[in-house]
């Protein structure tokens, strides 16, 4: 099988095609011959050293794939061989062929083609598990999305929606914030022409948003929490703009009485796997009804798998981006 691999820590541009034996899965994995594969952020940051886990060489990056089972181990009961699924890979996506923990596995509905599968776990898991499990968002409640334009912040925009609150989007160009808007957006910010503190109480009548979701950190993270309201909740998922991690005054969250809260949906998975898959009856059901849309904006060839990591981590794309690993996913 081919798999894009990474050999040294380093960029994109370092990452080298070759030909390796398939794995063999073992009793409790499931062997998948990958469709699709989704590219998060995450892999900018594993394939330069910067991850949290530092798998050995060689290896190739990629954290979700769609696929058809090709094989089961022993212990696998749940899964045959020809299932649509899509799964959890941590790394290995960017490959023909992967082993995979069969807890790791989900079926794909019929309502959703593989590449749409490869681009919804990792993205609407995150977004579904920081919005109810973590912000308890209620119906009638405002949300703040920053970073609305990529792929978990377009999910938190539907999802939230899905949810019965009232979404405010925020990015950083007017094209950015055009697609919020199709996703179902309420009121946009362009955060890079406006102030983001004044343009929330504007929007707010002064009140402040119920909850945050920022994916992004960076400069904006202290104005967004002086954004908030009373009991309001600020979701810590991600540092997607680079530059270090942000620090908040500790008097804010005292002031305010809100609380800031911190969203690792890998962990949330493995330790409440009941509540991860009631959470993905949900997110299939609306997905059947029309109520969550995917964007997968731009597919790249495995050859060029690179190229797509690197567009990510330069934050030049919108929605999500795809290694298509086999035509006709």
């Amino acid at each position: 099988m081919k798999a894009l691999l990474c050999k040294a820590f380093g960029p994109a541009d370092t990452l080298v095609l070759e030909d390796l034996p398939s794995p063999e899965p073992k009793k409790n994995e499931v062997l998948i011959e990958v469709q699709a594969a989704g590219v998060n952020f995450p892999d900018t940051l594993i394939i330069e050293g910067k991850y949290q886990f530092k798998p050995p060489f060689p290896f190739a990056p990629g954290g979700e794939v769609a696929g058809v089972v090709k094989a089961v181990g022993e212990k696998v009961s749940h899964l045959r061989a020809g299932d649509r699924v899509m799964a959890l890979t941590g790394w290995g996506g960017f490959a023909e062929e992967v082993a995979v923990p069969a807890y790791n596995v989900l079926p794909v509905p019929k309502s959703m083609d593989l590449t749409t599968a490869a681009a919804f776990g990792m993205t609407y898991g995150t977004s579904m598990h920081a919005l109810k499990q973590r912000a308890n968002l209620q119906p009638g409640e405002t949300l703040l999305v920053l970073g609305a334009s990529g792929g978990v912040g377009l999910a938190a925009v539907e999802i939230g929606k899905a949810m019965g609150a009232k979404v405010i989007a925020a990015a950083s160009s007017a094209e950015k914030l055009e697609v919020a808007r199709k996703a179902g957006a309420d009121e946009l910010i362009n955060y890079s022409e406006q102030s983001l503190k004044d343009e929330v109480k504007k929007l707010t009548g002064g009140q402040g948003v119920d909850v945050i979701y920022d994916p992004v950190g960076g400069t904006l993270f202290a104005e967004a929490f002086r954004s908030i309201g009373w009991n309001g909740r600020f979701l810590v998922v991600g540092f997607a703009a680079g530059g270090g991690i942000p620090a908040l005054p500790a008097n804010l969250p005292l002031l305010k009485g809100a609380s800031l809260v911190g969203v690792f949906w890998g962990s949330f998975a493995q330790r409440q796997p009941q509540d991860n898959a009631a959470n993905f009856q949900q997110l299939f059901a609306w997905h059947a009804e029309g109520k969550l849309k995917p964007l997968v904006s731009q597919t790249f060839p495995l050859e060029r798998g690179g190229e797509a990591i690197d567009a990510l981590g330069q934050r030049k794309a919108v929605g999500k981006l795809v290694v298509q690993i086999r035509q006709g996913a």
